[in-house]
């Protein structure tokens, strides 16, 4: 018996696994389970990155937000002003501010 996953994959991957001599077993994910996956996968690969902080692993975080823009219909734009006025109210992350404590 072959090995389960039960995640999201990218486009290809089934035709890459044919092409090196698998089978994949696929199905597509109604609008419920998709969310459901996309959410996993950016966990997955934040979990990635954070074990080897790369670029390739920096390009697959933002290809999982990219499709979280488009699935639930946010605009890319919209979402660019959100974080600018968050970073205005609150700041950014650049003076590396670790909060230790309030007691």
């Amino acid at each position: 018996m072959g090995k389960r996953y039960g995640k999201l994959v990218r486009d290809r991957i089934p035709k890459i696994i044919e092409a090196e001599g698998g089978t994949a077993v696929t199905h597509v994910a109604d609008a419920g389970e998709y969310a459901e996956k996309l959410s996993l996968k950016l966990m997955e690969e934040s979990e990635e990155f954070a074990m080897n902080p790369s670029m390739e692993e920096l390009a697959d975080v933002l290809e999982v937000v990219e499709a979280l823009i488009e699935h639930h219909g946010y605009h890319r734009a919209s979402l660019v002003a959100l974080m600018r006025e968050k970073r205005e109210r609150r700041g950014g992350f650049e003076g590396r501010i670790i909060l230790d404590e309030v007691p």
